[in-house]
């Protein structure tokens, strides 16, 4: 039998993760371009679909595809073995300069207030709104 002490260490760690995990930021964002750096995939360029930052994963256009069996929907018609995107880590990939197609890690800048990310090689900004 467990007893209350452990039930609140527990809830107290669990506390914690959360928090953690509320400010958690990665390197990459949505539609950023990134090449990915170890793998099967590894030399491949795409765009960032989505990102899961709290599994510290990215899902990248045609990159980690795979297989997956599909049973007919309303929305698929017909069934068959699909081919779709599947999430890699964070770690696997590196952000890539839109202007001077070069791998790189972006240092901040403050403009008027607001911080961007810029490549340190052509000081173009990344975040274009």
């Amino acid at each position: 039998m467990l007893g209350p002490s452990y039930r609140k260490n527990r809830r107290l760690e669990k506390i914690a993760e959360k928090k953690a995990q509320q400010y958690r930021t990665l390197h990459v964002k949505k539609g950023d371009l990134v090449k990915v750096l170890s793998g099967k995939d590894r030399g491949k360029e795409g765009r960032v679909i989505e990102v899961q930052a709290e599994k510290d994963r990215v899902l990248v256009e045609k990159v980690n595809l795979v297989k997956r069996h599909q049973r007919p929907t309303q929305q698929l018609q017909k069934g068959g073995i699909i081919e779709k995107e599947n999430y890699i880590h964070c770690s696997k990939v590196a952000l890539m300069c839109p202007h001077c197609k070069e791998q790189m890690r972006p240092k901040r800048s403050i403009t008027d207030g607001v911080k961007t990310r810029v490549c340190r090689e052509c000081n173009e900004p990344l975040d274009l709104k």
